[in-house]
């Protein structure tokens, strides 16, 4: 099987909303894409694999309770049905892969009339790179194969979302150590809200715009974000060769920011916040080159964000990706001499020479000690909103009340201690 995989990929920082953030029907994100596949064929083609991923999907005390797994099963259903009820001739899909950890998440299904019963070999992971290495900040990660797509062992997909990191931008999780090393990818995509900003000079025009209006409309001219991009921090960290290495983008300045906007807004933004593309899709298979950073064998036919979810102060945004027809491996002749021999694996995906992954021997223990911070700050963040009949400030201002409540009553009952909590007796003379 030799044709080229439709994937479909999308990203949507909900904004703590957790259920209210994502609207029940849900054809501005899905639908977009189908309609542009039309031209592949002489039929509208529905995405062989769809991934969608999330970032502060809850309030973060009851992610990290541990509470977003009954949220991202929820969604795991109504995406499932949303993308069979838009998709061109009804298709149906199975999951491949649910992860999530405190707000981060990835969804990921295939088409079953294509791939769905050749994928194999799924793995899911998480990480946390907040302070302490909690998960109020990382990033999650699946990776799967196909078999039976131009050679034995099939092909390698591999698929991150991410939440922004609390120093540099992206650049915990954007080593890719985890990502590259000992792995062979025929595919690679990396997704998420990587807190990238614009960060353009003081004199720039849009600094020194006098009215929000005028700002709203150069911001609406494809011409200047076009300029804008050269101040686009993400993009000057890639082209020094700091973050992401060896993945490609498509033209994010043909769609307007996607942070900070206005709730309740479609095309509005906050501009006491320079307007930025937070929000990012990224991608890379095994025949890119590194000669050739900017290009990639993966047509990117669709890049955009969707205007018209209003619940967040970020946009989300959809891909739309056509992967290139895998190329079959050299298999070795009865003559093959040893040394001629082809390799037993598939080919990595190609870094930069100058660029070595070394993946961190203490990730596992960093990774759980995390966990274990979350749960108990996520619990005891969850005791003081109850307290507060849901707010935190309040649960605080009540604990402080009942201790208060406690000694005082303590000191009334039991009379006065002597400073160790044991009651002071006094002998009559």
């Amino acid at each position: 099987m030799n044709e080229r995989l439709l994937v479909q990929i999308g990203s949507y920082n909900t904004s703590l909303q957790a259920g209210p953030g994502l609207p029940q029907d849900l054809v501005d994100w899905l639908a977009p894409t189908l309609q542009v596949s039309s031209f592949l064929s002489k039929e509208q083609r529905a995405p062989d694999l769809v991934a969608i991923g999330f970032q502060e999907l809850l309030p973060l005390h009851l992610g990290l309770a541990g509470r977003s797994r009954s949220v991202i099963d929820e969604k795991d259903a109504h995406i499932r049905a949303q993308i069979e009820t838009h998709a061109p001739n009804k298709e149906s899909y199975s999951l491949v892969a649910k992860v999530v950890n405190v707000g981060v998440a990835l969804l990921v299904y295939a088409r079953d009339e294509t791939i769905a019963r050749r994928v194999c070999d799924v793995q899911a992971q998480w990480t946390g790179t907040g302070p302490a290495y909690m998960g109020n900040k990382g990033a999650v990660g699946v990776r799967f194969r196909v078999a039976d797509r131009g050679s034995q062992m099939g092909e390698t997909f591999t698929l991150s979302p991410h939440s922004p990191d609390t120093s540099l931008p992206g650049d915990t999780f954007a080593s890719q150590s985890a990502i590259h090393h000992h792995v062979h990818y025929f595919s690679s995509f990396f997704l998420g809200d990587l807190n990238f900003r614009v960060a353009i000079p003081p004199s720039h025009p849009l600094r020194t715009a006098s009215r929000g209006e005028e700002a709203q409309s150069m911001l609406s001219d494809e011409k200047t974000r076009e300029t804008l991009k050269e101040y686009d921090q993400l993009i000057n960290e890639r082209r020094k060769g700091r973050v992401f290495i060896g993945l490609r983008e498509g033209p994010f300045w043909t769609f307007k920011c996607t942070y900070k906007c206005v709730l309740g807004e479609v095309d509005k933004y906050n501009i006491k916040r320079v307007p930025s593309w937070t929000d990012r899709i990224m991608y890379t298979t095994y025949t890119d080159s590194p000669a050739t950073p900017d290009k990639s064998d993966i047509d990117n036919i669709l890049y955009t964000s969707i205007p018209s979810y209003v619940t967040s102060d970020h946009k989300p945004v959809v891909s739309l990706l056509l992967l290139p027809a895998p190329q079959a491996l050299p298999t070795a002749s009865p003559s093959t001499t040893a040394e001629e021999e082809p390799p037993a694996n598939p080919p990595r995906l190609r870094l930069p020479l100058t660029y070595t992954p070394i993946p961190d021997p203490l990730a596992s223990i960093k990774k759980y000690t995390g966990r274990t911070l979350d749960r108990i700050v996520g619990y005891t963040w969850w005791l003081l909103v109850v307290a507060g009949a849901g707010s935190t400030v309040v649960g605080i201002f009540n604990f402080c009340c009942m201790y208060a409540s406690w000694k005082w009553l303590g000191r009334w009952w039991w009379g006065p201690s002597n400073g160790n909590g044991i009651p002071t007796t006094v002998d009559a003379a």
